[in-house]
Order: C-alpha cells, then structure tokens, then sequence
C-alpha cells in the first residue's frame, strides 16, 4: 500500500505531543479508513506502540477500519423513526444489501450506519442516503429506492 499519505501526515504532526487523534484522522482522511498496515507503519514511524494506537483508534466510534461504500446509508432510530418502523426498514435494507450496520456491500457500493437522528422527525421513518434525504419509508419503498442507485 501506498505510504505517501501517512508520510505526509507523520511530518505534519511528528514533533507534537499527543498528536495521536490528529495523526488518525488525518491518516483517515488520506485512505478513507484506517489500514491495519498502515497503522503499523506508523508505530515504526513514530515510536508509538502499535496496541496505543489501536487503543486510541477503537475508543473512538469516528474511526474505521474498513473503507465505507461509494454510497452511505444512514438509518434513523431516534425516537420518532423506533415508533415509526425502523428496525423495519433496517431488516429490509438488511435483507436486500445483504449487510448490516457498519458493514459494506462487497462490491463497495453501500455502507450502513445506524445515527440517533436525522432531525426529520415528522417524516418518521427516516433514511439518508449520501445527501439525500427519504421519509415515510416502508420496507418496500427503500428496496424501490435501493435499486435507483
């Protein structure tokens, strides 16, 4: 893999202290998520223990260590969204993609995330997908919605 991303972000960061967050998200920001062999060059860059940084990098729910699909689906289950049907339209997103939260299609189309609130509470249920926001779903109705991407 290529290490000109981590590169960049150790000689950005390299003579500060406790720069670990900022090193990860940059290296995250470089590759879209968090490569195991990339983590571990980075020990050997900069000294860090590889089980501190893992430790830091897995306390954090912003990190990754998959890369996300080129599409990312977001499923409400804020309160409005529970009573409405959500775990309805996540069982169906489920059953039609194949994966379940936090994982991606293995053709790195779709990823799924579960999110406390969308903030479209009078469209509940909600999904977001990409930038685009549906409401009033049915388990029939994100499949349709599914397929047009």
């Amino acid at each position: 893999m290529d290490k000109t991303g981590l590169l960049k972000v150790v000689k950005k960061y390299r003579n500060e202290k406790g720069a670990i967050i900022p090193m990860l998200q940059g290296i995250q920001e470089e590759y879209g998520y968090l490569p195991g062999e990339i983590l571990e060059e980075l020990s050997k860059e900069t000294s860090i223990p590889l089980a501190q940084i893992y430790g830091v990098a897995t306390f954090f729910a912003q990190f990754r260590f998959t890369p996300r699909g080129k599409h990312i689906i977001r499923v409400c289950h804020g309160t409005a969204c529970h009573v409405n049907g959500a775990e309805r339209i996540s069982s169906a997103i489920e059953e039609y993609l194949g994966i379940k939260e936090k994982e991606t299609t293995s053709d790195g189309k779709f990823s799924v995330e579960n999110v406390a609130c969308l903030g479209c509470c009078s469209l509940a249920p909600v999904v977001m997908i990409d930038d685009k926001t549906f409401g009033r779903l049915t388990g029939e109705k994100i499949k349709h919605i599914l397929k047009g991407y």
